[in-house]
């Protein structure tokens, strides 16, 4: 039992040793920073620390702006001085991206308030959930030096196509705001399976996420779930198949891929809500992915509100199907 303890209080004395120093920090807050929550502040510059350890140190009053206590909800101000108390957090392993991963990937777009990237299928924007990295680590990792780069909005891991990237807090803010007011044009490329006729169909079937016994996150078409709007134009007809362009009114998960699900045409490719047993015969035919694609992106710019219209060209991929299966 000596023994044990010994080894126990030596294990937990070389942690102590390699953890970090901490103490209480003061930060003052920038412009950039200005108008985030306090609670979301926390979570950024306090990275891996659990929401329950944010709000309790808010909640006791550990947490300070300008000596005084605040809440969670509390909008910070350039020029605030906050006070940010001791935490200890684990080490990160410092090659969590490879070295060989820690590359730019391909740039739309780039200036000083915001980058857009064409993202490659197969490619998680995040790290998380069985996947060691993704775009942002990959790009934090490839920018060392830049002090803020933040995901505007997601695409799924298999969707390729244009992402957006804010490179400043202002900027971040005004997107998330074009976003929440419908103002951002999301317009993407898919390929169907089956033949459509109607040459424009729009959908309007609310969506309602959830998650399965074994931990996988799904949507389905419930009442009670998020109201979404598609638009699904015929851009080239196929044997088997349909080539279309989605434009998406709002932006829930798996938007796209449940509601062409809706239409009896779901996504080639779709692991998750297409046809299981063709998507094996065309992976043997080596079109193994899913056909869709961010193809069309018009926003105004966080900076000087002219409208900033990016497109990205259709993967080889989406050419080669589309050859293969032309209508004769």
């Amino acid at each position: 039992m000596n023994d044990l303890r010994k080894t126990f209080q030596q294990n937990h004395a070389n942690k102590a040793q390699n953890a970090p120093e901490v103490s209480v920090r003061s930060h003052i807050v920038t412009d950039d920073e200005a108008g985030q929550r306090i609670d979301n502040f926390l979570l950024r510059v306090c990275k891996g620390v659990p929401k329950t350890w944010v709000y309790r140190v808010i909640r006791k009053g550990e947490v300070r702006v300008n000596k005084g206590r605040i809440d969670a909800d509390y909008k910070l101000q350039a020029g605030d001085t906050i006070r940010i108390p001791p935490v200890r957090i684990a080490e990160k392993p410092s090659n969590s991206v490879p070295n060989s991963r820690a590359m730019p990937l391909p740039i739309v777009y780039e200036d000083e308030h915001l980058l857009i990237i064409d993202k490659p299928a197969g490619l998680a924007v995040h790290g998380g959930s069985g996947v060691s990295f993704g775009v942002i680590e990959q790009l934090r990792a490839a920018y060392p030096h830049q002090k803020f780069l933040e995901l505007v909005h997601r695409l799924d891991r298999e969707t390729s196509g244009l992402l957006i990237l804010a490179k400043k807090r202002s900027a971040l803010v005004n997107l998330h705001e074009q976003i929440r007011l419908g103002q951002m044009d999301k317009r993407y490329y898919a390929i169907l399976i089956g033949e459509l006729t109607a040459k424009e169909t729009h959908v309007k079937a609310p969506l309602y996420k959830y998650v399965t016994t074994t931990g996988e996150r799904r949507v389905q078409i419930d009442e009670n779930g998020q109201s979404a709007h598609s638009r699904f134009t015929i851009d080239k007809p196929l044997n088997g198949y349909t080539a279309v362009r989605v434009k998406i009114y709002t932006g829930r998960t798996h938007q796209i891929r449940v509601h062409s699900l809706h239409l009896h045409h779901p996504i080639v490719g779709d692991e998750k809500y297409g046809d299981f047993n063709l998507n094996k015969q065309l992976a043997r035919a080596k079109h193994g992915r899913m056909f869709l694609h961010a193809h069309e992106l018009k926003i105004k710019h966080p900076a000087t509100g002219e409208v900033l219209s990016v497109t990205s060209d259709l993967p080889v991929e989406f050419v080669r199907f589309m050859q293969a299966h032309a209508a004769h």
